[in-house]
């Protein structure tokens, strides 16, 4: 989440207009994220208490021609009593408007803190959660291609060049290598569902150790389930100094096995898959690094980060994934 795109309080109050949610009280721009510009909307409510929602307008790496499967998914999903917000459609029924040449949506919020320092009871439970999620997702009607998939991934970081890549890090270049070779990794016969694809800490609400909303599904897509553990695991799985908390990733798997056992293939696979999920958020955070506007209410995320985490899966993936 961040903001790109400033809207005055008249355009905000005239957007709020469509939906039957009450007359605004508030709006505030959420600073979190890079992709696109979001605010916490408040309003007088229909119920005699005001209400709160989260405005989204789309601005980078989203199609208009997804915005049905980003929106049905969390439909889909929050029928069927997962974690997941709610979409607000207008008068019309539609569950997106255009405002500016851009698309923007209007989201339940839903209560809940994202945890600074997850912990073990966390990690289980959101393991849980995302078996449930994959489950309720398999009779979803639509499916979406990974446009951040393996190949993607290098295609990325060879499009961001090495004399920019070293402008970030000396290091940095040196991984347009590993990433050629994750690009080869097939994970089309391993088991499939909707996934989130995207399963950071700041995307998940709890209260204590509940779970109560999953968000920001704007890399959802159609993949292999092994895929979105490996990407969560590599999310929650360090701490603040990048060193791998063996508590949390343990307790992460086995909630998720709790709700659906890893196949043998898929076990056997995790150690690369992490390794390319580490080297997915390499690319993106190298290329919003370069990409991201000055001026933008948005704070840059270090890809360094996850070359560490790669690093990491590299020598020890298969102790870790046994």
């Amino acid at each position: 989440m961040a903001v790109y795109t400033h809207l005055g309080a008249e355009d905000l109050a005239t957007l709020i207009s469509h939906y039957d949610v009450g007359a605004l009280v508030s709006a505030k721009g959420i600073a979190e994220g890079v992709s696109n510009s979001n605010w916490l909307i408040e309003t007088t409510g229909t119920g005699g208490k005001n209400a709160r929602y989260i405005l989204t307008m789309y601005e980078r790496r989203i199609e208009l021609a997804d915005l049905p499967y980003f929106l049905g998914l969390l439909d889909h999903l929050s029928a069927r009593d997962c974690p997941v917000p709610r979409t607000i459609h207008d008068r019309e029924g539609a569950a997106y408007r255009m405002e500016r040449g851009k698309a923007v949506a209007l989201i339940e919020f839903l209560p809940g803190v994202s945890p600074s320092r997850p912990d073990a009871e966390q990690a289980h439970a959101l393991g849980r959660v995302l078996a449930r999620m994959h489950a309720a997702s398999a009779d979803f009607p639509l499916t979406r291609q990974n446009t951040m998939g393996f190949s993607d991934n290098f295609s990325l970081l060879e499009k961001c060049g090495v004399g920019a890549l070293a402008t970030i890090h000396a290091d940095l270049p040196a991984m347009l290598g590993p990433a050629r070779e994750a690009a080869a990794l097939d994970l089309d016969a391993l088991p499939q569902a909707q996934i989130h694809a995207d399963l950071f800490p700041d995307n998940v609400l709890m209260l204590g150790s509940e779970v109560t909303g999953l968000i920001d599904f704007y890399f959802a897509c159609t993949g292999a389930m092994a895929l979105d553990l490996a990407t969560t695991h590599a999310a929650w799985s360090f701490d603040a100094d990048n060193s791998y908390d063996p508590a949390i990733g343990a307790a992460l798997i086995a909630g998720y096995e709790e709700g659906r056992k890893l196949t043998p293939d898929e076990r056997a696979m995790m150690p690369e898959i992490a390794k390319g999920a580490a080297l997915r958020f390499v690319a993106s955070r190298a290329e919003d690094w370069l990409d991201t506007p000055d001026d933008a209410l948005v704070t840059r995320k270090d890809p360094m980060q996850f070359v560490e985490r790669w690093r990491f899966y590299d020598e020890h993936g298969r102790d870790v994934f046994a």
